[in-house]
């Protein structure tokens, strides 16, 4: 099961009936517990070894129990103290008696959970790991996110079922641009930027049958409202119940506002979501969440595609956010200095070539925006608007609908981060009309050209219209200035090794090294990123550093890409060794990586990032990284076709393509019964 799932399954068990004697096992069951596991817990003499009474305890995992009304506190203890709970070695304690629970992690210092028993799946992210699934700090406090997430994507399968022609690759597109802004309806009626909570909703429940025959038409209506300048509506036509929704638009409500048609199952399913508390969202979680929604093939694994935010500040950090500190710490109080970090700051553009949902570009935003607040605090203008611009938070996304979710993502955390650092009134005056400007691209980032999207430092885009949310930026007016300004390149885009490339993938790597290295088609994917970020720091000063896998600085791949880059002037200026790049994933999944930072100007010293044995980090100040981030001077070990020495030659390595059909184990071998001799000439040790 996946977390989305699970959440399901935990909030459909808060709203049966309690059940003393079923509880224990209907929890693990909504955890994946198999009714194999669930059968001999439940058998006398089973793997039950519970000594509480009413209790249930499952070795390396939990020990809970239900209890009488008010006997929760000391069952609690009970299963505290009981010596099987430390001797089956059980991740969590758990008890209730159905108008309370209480848990406790045993295993870790994380807070104990005390709540009212029916909204206990408000903390289910806290109990993920009992379904093998490591979690972090983020889902641990709010389970909104996925739990939003999961209704959604009902409601995206449900609309896509009853219409199936928005299913085509025709009309795709449409059906996600109809998501967001069901999401930002959701998000703006909970937050007062619709004037009434719950309007949306409310609205649709109210003026829309029952049998759902004219759902479609009155969200339809809402749309247009939200598409109508308040100057023009006399003349629009607008029954009286959408007239008093704000004018929206920024391309968002612009175009066509058709709307799928509703099954009574679907509208059931609109009106449950917009339930939920989305003043709960966080854009950075719920971006990467809802990007598989939309994704055929990605749908199997909702709610798995969170990244950190400790990881994305391994990449940040470095790049230019301990910079922005340090010289925040070095102003002090100096109102001058102050000034002129938050005038340096204003002109910083962040650009990721592979966004996604947009990550990496909304922890940028938001860590950007706290260092503002604190100069802002300091020079006593705190109800100061701020200076940074999201048009200068920019990305590339080959997908559609995570490239809208992206820039969405963006609005909502720019409307946060007004409400917690001047206040919800200033936040709300300046929220809408949304801004225009696209700064989202939907493309190829291996075959766009990044200096349209990003143009060089002295130049910036400014988007004429109101209806450009799908102009993109290369097609757009070019016509004022960013002098000074600074640019830096981040992300985490596609690995895929070369085995796993598909034609146009590697279409995508000739059209970039072609020419440059003979065996480019050893190269990962994710080496395409690398090299434009090279060739774009050609035409402009910029810092770019990207997660990869370590494949491309090990191995045949080193010189066949690092040659390449360093001869248009660019050095490693700092890197990160392989470490594990978890997400929110199974069985504490993650695919070993490294990060890597380029700088046509590197500086005197870098700085080597590893990890070590305690997961901390250790730094390393140097004179240089190689291309196998060692800190060393830049030798590239080139491959050979001959030997060096005497040795015969090696026609092939040790690459089972065969599908492994000539590996034998020692059973098989010996089966083979071949004498010494033979055994020697014909059997040889595999290593690697």
């Amino acid at each position: 099961m996946n977390a989305v799932e699970i959440e399901e399954a935990v909030s459909e068990l808060a709203n049966q009936p309690f059940d003393r004697a079923e509880f224990a096992y209907q929890f693990l069951a909504a955890f994946g517990n198999k009714d194999t596991t669930i059968k001999r817990l439940r058998t006398a003499g089973g793997s039950n070894a519970s000594d509480v009474a009413g209790g249930v305890l499952q070795r390396n995992n939990i020990h809970l129990a239900t209890c009488a009304p008010g006997e929760v506190d000391a069952t609690l203890k009970a299963l505290r103290d009981s010596p099987k709970t430390a001797s089956a070695k059980a991740k969590f304690i758990l008890a209730t008696d159905g108008d309370t629970l209480q848990a406790e992690e045993v295993t870790s210092d994380a807070p104990p959970i005390a709540c009212e028993y029916v909204k206990f799946p408000d903390h289910f992210g806290y109990f993920l790991p009992l379904a093998g699934i490591t979690t972090v700090k983020q889902i641990r406090e709010s389970s909104f996110d996925i739990r939003a997430t999961g209704r959604l994507n009902k409601l995206y399968i449900e609309l896509l079922k009853d219409n199936p022609e928005w299913a085509t690759a025709e009309r795709r597109p449409d059906m996600n641009h109809f998501m967001a802004r069901l999401i930002f309806c959701f998000f703006a009626e909970d937050t007062d930027i619709f004037n009434g909570t719950g309007l949306f909703t409310a609205t649709t429940d109210q003026m829309s049958e029952r049998d759902s025959s004219n759902t479609h038409q009155v969200i339809s209506e809402m749309f247009g409202a939200m598409n109508t300048k308040i100057a023009d509506r006399a003349g629009a036509k607008l029954p009286r119940w959408a007239d008093v929704f704000p004018y929206v638009n920024g391309g968002l409500f612009s175009g066509s506002t058709e709307v799928p048609r509703f099954s009574k199952i679907a509208r059931s399913y609109l009106i449950s979501i917009g339930s939920l508390d989305w003043k709960k969202i966080n854009p950075d979680i719920f971006g990467s969440m809802i990007q598989a929604v939309a994704d055929d093939e990605e749908r199997g694994s909702l709610g798995m595609h969170y990244t950190s935010v400790p990881n994305i500040l391994k990449v940040l950090n470095p790049l230019f956010l301990d910079d922005l500190r340090a010289q925040l710490e070095e102003a002090g109080d100096n109102g001058r200095k102050l000034l002129n970090l938050r005038n340096r700051m204003a002109k910083i553009r962040v650009f990721d070539p592979a966004c996604g949902s947009g990550n990496f570009l909304v922890i940028a935003y938001k860590e950007m925006r706290a260092i503002e607040a604190v100069i802002n605090a300091r020079r006593g203008e705190e109800n100061r608007r701020s200076d940074i611009p999201l048009t200068n938070f920019r990305g590339i996304e080959l997908r559609d609908f995570p490239a809208e979710i992206a820039r969405l993502a963006l609005i909502i955390a720019e409307y946060q981060c007004d409400v917690t650092y001047r206040g919800q009134k200033e936040a709300l005056a300046e929220l809408l009309p949304l801004n225009a400007q696209n700064w989202i691209t939907c493309g190829n980032a291996l075959r766009l050209d990044w200096l349209s999207i990003c143009p060089p430092t002295g130049t910036g885009v400014k988007l004429h219209g109101d209806d450009l949310f799908n102009t993109p930026l290369d097609q757009a007016q070019i016509d004022f200035e960013n002098e000074g300004g600074e640019t830096y390149i981040c992300g985490n885009p596609p690995y895929l090794g070369s085995t796993w490339q598909d034609a146009e993938q590697k279409a995508d790597l000739k059209a970039i090294f072609d020419g440059r290295a003979s065996s480019w088609k050893s190269l990962d994917y994710v080496a395409g990123w690398f090299m434009k970020a090279a060739d774009y720091g050609t035409k402009t000063d910029t810092v770019a550093a990207f997660v990869s896998t370590n494949s491309i600085c090990q191995g045949q791949q080193v010189p066949i890409l690092w040659p390449s880059i360093f001869k248009i002037g660019h050095e490693i200026a700092f890197a990160h060794t392989s470490f594990k790049w978890r997400n929110l994933a199974s069985h504490n999944a993650g695919v070993t990586v490294i990060i890597v930072g380029l700088s046509n100007q590197p500086g005197r010293i870098r700085t080597l990032f590893s990890e070590g044995d305690n997961g901390l980090s250790l730094v390393k100040q140097v004179d240089n990284i190689n291309a196998y981030l060692a800190p060393s001077e830049n030798i590239i070990v080139e491959g050979s076709s001959k030997p060096i020495g005497p040795q015969s030659k090696m026609y092939w390595g040790n690459k089972p393509t065969d599908g492994g059909n000539l590996l034998l184990s020692h059973d098989e071998q010996h089966r083979l019964i071949l004498d010494d001799d033979r055994a020697k000439r014909f059997v040889k040790t595999f290593l690697g």
